[in-house]
């Protein structure tokens, strides 16, 4: 028996242009080689750009333009009287010049450098200490850590005029308590002393700051595997090197994002200087929140207002890149 010829098998009939202008104008054209899906069209494009646009025009409106505003200020005199008659002339480089050699401005960055670096510490250290407690379920746990976030979610400016009664040297609960216990012969000036003012800003400021270190790094002790922490504990690890070898290097992610964003709060804040001290007693507690403040709502001298905050702009924005760069390295790399 002789085998059997296969029939041919005809060849597929080309694609009219019809039917690709057709895939064209939905974006679904497909490649003649490898059949693979091709580049949206226009049309589709188009409908992307329509989608952000409103949030484009949205930070153009509200964070661009004042942005640019502010550094153009900066270069000019700009007074009371701009606002009536629209002349601000230019000064080159005055207001500079005056914010640089204001010793007003050289003492707000010391202060700020500290109320910042030691809010960030304790915040971060207490609120680190918090969380890896509340990661050990007990009874009440949840509703304890209900109550540690009262001190975030009261407004910072009640939470500073609460504080001056408490630390208030002649009236205040704290000097109070303290005398009583015998703790201390004679009330501490908490408010009143330059020696002492800062470090009363700051205490307050941690005590605020401490429910949002908690509740993020706690998160981030939810996502660490309880398989580690076994393995750690049949190798024979201790509680310390368990920590500093295993819960340390996998919360790292969070512990950059906890930093930076806390940073970035931390050196422009404004209310809770005013409400608690108002920058005193003798300038002890002035930051370049509350410099930009006194310079363009006390003095109106807003030139020199518009220099120290395009400085805090400048720092924040060098912060915001790193915590962009950190989260792009930590997460969309999936470390």
């Amino acid at each position: 028996m002789t085998p059997t010829t296969p029939a041919a098998v005809p060849a597929p009939a080309p694609t009219p242009s019809g039917d690709a202008d057709a895939d064209t104008a939905t974006g679904t054209l497909t490649s003649g080689a490898t059949g693979a899906p091709a580049r949206p069209g226009r049309r589709t494009a188009l409908l992307r750009l329509l989608f952000v646009a409103p949030a484009v025009l949205y930070m153009l409106a509200f964070f661009g333009y004042p942005l640019v505003r502010n550094v153009v200020m900066s270069f000019q005199r700009f007074t009371p009287r701009t606002y009536f008659t629209g002349e601000a002339p230019f000064n080159g480089l005055d207001n500079w010049r005056g914010v640089f050699g204001n010793p007003l401005f050289t003492g707000s960055l010391w202060h700020t450098l500290l109320f910042t670096a030691g809010s960030l510490l304790g915040q971060f250290v207490i609120g680190l200490a918090l969380a890896v407690f509340f990661s050990r379920r007990f009874r009440l746990s949840g509703f304890v850590r209900a109550v540690l976030l009262l001190p975030w979610l009261v407004p910072m400016v009640v939470s500073a005029v609460v504080w001056r009664k408490l630390l208030d040297q002649d009236t205040g609960v704290l000097n109070t308590l303290l005398m009583d216990l015998h703790l201390t012969s004679s009330a501490v000036p908490w408010l009143s002393s330059p020696s002492v003012a800062l470090l009363s800003a700051i205490l307050v400021n941690i005590w605020i700051g401490i429910p949002f270190n908690m509740v993020i790094l706690y998160g981030g002790l939810q996502e660490i595997p309880r398989d580690l922490y076994e393995a750690a504990a049949l190798d024979g690890a201790g509680p310390w090197r368990t920590f500093r070898g295993l819960t340390l290097p996998l919360l790292r992610p969070v512990v950059t994002v906890v930093l930076i964003l806390g940073f970035m709060s931390t050196v422009k804040i404004l209310d809770l200087i005013l409400a608690l001290t108002g920058g005193g007693p003798a300038d002890s507690t002035q930051t370049l929140g509350t410099v930009t403040y006194q310079l363009s709502f006390q003095q109106l001298n807003f030139g020199q207002g518009a220099v120290v905050g395009n400085v805090l702009i400048l720092v924040s924005a060098v912060f915001a890149v790193l915590y962009l760069r950190a989260n792009r390295s930590d997460f969309g790399q999936g470390k």
